[in-house]
C-alpha cells in the first residue's frame, strides 16, 4: 500500500491550507450573523494570503510527489501566485456585491476557494489523471456559482448551459486521457513524452487522442470553434462570478494545456501547433468582431475574452521559453485589467440587470471622475495601449511570434488588437463624451476600491516597469521546458 511521505504532504501545504479556508468559512457561514457575514470574505482573502506566503517560500523547491503525478517547480509557483491574485480581488469585489444581491452566504465564498484549489491542482498535475482532478474540481465548484442567484432565471440558465456543455467537454478531455493511455500505458505526462519518443505507436491514434484533448482545453479556455457557452453563461451568472470565471479558469485552463501539450506531446508539436494557430485566428477574428455589435457590457466583455485566449495562443504557437513566458506574462496582466473591468460593472450594479448595458456607464466622468479613470485605464489595457500592462503583455506575444518566423500570426494579432480599439474606446467615449441618464451613484465600499486600486496600479506599474514580471514568468517556464 503506498504511503504518503511528509514531502508529499509539504508539497501540497498550499493547497491544504486553501481547502481548510473553504471548509472554514462554509462551516463558520452557518453560525456567523448575517451582518457579520462580510468578515468571511476577509477571512477568505487572508487564506489565500497564507497559502501564498507557503508556496512563495517554496518557489525554489522543484519536487515531484505522489509518485510522479503532482509536481512543485517554479512554472506552477507562477500560476499558483497568478490564481491567488485573481481570486482574491474577485472575493474583494464580491463582498458589497454579494450583499447586495441577498447571496451573502458561506458557501459562495466556499466554492470560490475549492475552485482556486483546483486551479492549483492543475498548474502542478503531472499526471493527466491529476489534471483532470483539477478540472473537475474547478469546474464543479464555478457551475455552482454561476446559478447562485437562484431566482434569477437567466443565472439558471447560465448555469446549466455551463454545466451540460462543460460535461460534455469533459468527456471528451476525459476519452482523450484514455485514447493516450490505450496507446502509452501510462499518464504520467513524462513517460508518454519517452514512450512517443520510441517511434512505436500509431499515430493516427495519438493525433486523435490529442484533437480530444485540444477539444477539451480549448472549452475551458474558450477558444473558437469552443466558445458558445462563454456569452450567455457571463452575461447570466452573478457578476462577480464572472469576473472570477472569466480569468481564474482560463488561467488556469492555459497552465494545464501548456504544461500537457510541451511536457508530454513534444514530438508531434508540429501537428497540434497548425491546429492551435488555426483555433488563434478564428478565437482573435470572431470574438473582436461580434464584440463590435454588442450593447451588454458583460457580452461584450466575454466575446473579448474569447479574443484574448486567441492572443494568448499565439504565444504557445510561438513555442519555445520567449513564447510560453509571452504567454505567462499575458494572463497575470489579464487578471489585473479584466477583474478591473468587471469590478467597475460591479460597482455600477443595483441589482438585476442595472450597471450591465454599456449606457449605464453614459456621463460617468461627471458623476464619480475617479471611478471613470480607472474605467479608462482598463479599457485602454485590455486594447493594448501604452503605457498600460496590456500593451506590454501584446507586444511580448507578437515579438515571440515574429521571433519565431511566424510573422504572417503577428501581423493578424495586430490588425485584430487594433480592430478591439473600437469597442474598448466606445465605453470612454460613453463616458467622457455623454450626459448621465439618471443620477445614480457607484457602490461605495471599502473593499470594492481596494481592488479596483489595486488593480488599476498593477496594470499601470508592469506597464511602465515591466522587467520583474517577464524575468519571473522566464524563470518560471525554465523547468517546463
Amino acid at each position: 500500500m503506498p504511503t504518503i511521505s511528509t514531502a508529499d504532504l509539504a508539497a501540497i501545504s498550499p493547497e491544504i491550507i486553501v481547502l481548510c479556508s473553504a471548509m472554514a468559512v462554509l462551516i463558520m457561514g452557518l453560525f456567523v450573523k448575517k451582518e457579520w457575514r462580510f468578515l468571511l470574505g476577509y477571512l477568505s482573502v487572508a487564506g489565500l494570503a497564507a497559502a501564498a506566503d507557503r508556496t512563495w517560500a517554496m518557489r525554489s523547491v522543484v519536487h515531484g510527489a505522489f509518485s510522479g503525478m503532482f509536481i512543485l517547480d517554479g512554472y506552477a509557483t507562477y500560476f499558483k501566485m497568478v490564481f491567488y491574485v485573481a481570486a482574491a480581488i474577485a472575493l474583494l469585489i464580491s463582498i458589497s456585491y454579494v450583499r447586495m444581491e441577498n447571496i451573502e452566504k458561506g458557501e459562495y465564498y466556499g466554492l470560490i476557494l475549492f475552485a482556486t484549489a483546483g486551479m492549483m491542482v492543475m498548474a502542478s498535475g503531472s499526471d493527466l489523471m491529476t489534471v483532470y482532478l483539477g478540472i473537475e474540481l474547478m469546474a464543479l465548484s464555478i457551475y455552482v456559482l454561476a446559478g447562485f442567484l437562484r431566482k434569477s432565471l437567466r443565472s439558471n440558465e447560465a448555469a446549466l448551459k455551463y454545466f451540460l456543455l462543460g460535461a460534455f467537454s469533459s468527456g471528451i478531455l476525459l476519452y482523450g486521457i484514455a485514447l493516450i493511455y490505450g496507446i502509452t500505458g501510462t499518464t504520467n505526462l513524462h513517460d508518454i513524452a519517452a514512450f512517443i519518443q520510441t517511434g512505436t505507436y500509431s499515430k493516427p491514434a495519438l493525433i486523435l487522442s490529442m484533437i480530444l484533448m485540444l477539444a477539451g482545453f480549448g472549452f475551458k479556455v474558450a477558444a473558437v470553434p469552443f466558445h458558445m457557452w462563454t456569452p450567455d453563461v457571463y452575461e447570466g451568472a452573478p457578476t462577480s462570478v464572472t469576473a472570477f470565471m472569466s480569468v481564474g479558469p482560463k488561467a488556469a485552463a492555459f497552465a494545464a494545456f501548456l504544461r500537457v501539450f510541451i511536457t508530454a506531446l513534444p514530438q508531434i508539436q508540429a501537428d497540434w501547433t497548425i491546429i492551435i494557430a488555426a483555433l488563434a485566428i478564428l478565437s482573435m477574428l470572431i470574438g473582436n468582431v461580434v464584440a463590435i455589435s454588442q450593447t451588454n457590457i458583460k457580452r461584450m466583455l466575454a466575446y473579448s475574452s474569447i479574443a484574448h485566449a486567441g492572443y494568448a495562443m499565439v504565444g504557445f504557437v510561438a513555442g519555445g521559453a520567449e513564447g510560453i513566458s509571452s504567454v505567462m506574462t499575458y494572463l497575470l496582466i489579464y487578471v489585473f485589467m479584466n477583474l478591473g473591468a468587471f469590478g467597475m460593472v460591479v460597482a455600477l450594479s443595483r441589482g438585476g440587470m442595472t450597471g450591465e448595458r454599456i449606457e449605464d456607464f453614459a456621463g460617468l466622468s461627471k458623476k464619480n471622475k475617479m471611478a471613470a479613470l480607472l474605467m479608462l485605464i482598463f479599457m485602454f489595457s485590455l486594447a493594448g495601449i501604452p503605457p498600460t500592462a496590456g500593451f506590454i503583455g501584446k507586444f511580448n506575444i507578437f515579438m515571440a511570434a515574429l521571433n519565431s518566423g511566424f510573422l504572417w500570426l503577428a501581423l493578424i494579432m495586430v490588425v485584430m488588437s487594433a480592430v478591439s480599439a473600437f469597442f474598448y474606446l466606445r465605453v470612454v467615449l460613453v463616458m467622457y463624451m455623454k450626459e448621465p441618464e439618471d443620477d445614480r451613484k457607484l457602490t461605495p465600499n471599502l473593499s470594492m476600491y481596494t481592488a479596483m486600486a489595486v488593480a488599476a496600479y498593477a496594470v499601470l506599474y508592469i506597464g511602465m516597469n515591466p522587467s520583474g514580471v517577464i524575468d519571473f514568468a522566464m524563470k518560471s517556464v525554465s523547468g517546463l521546458m
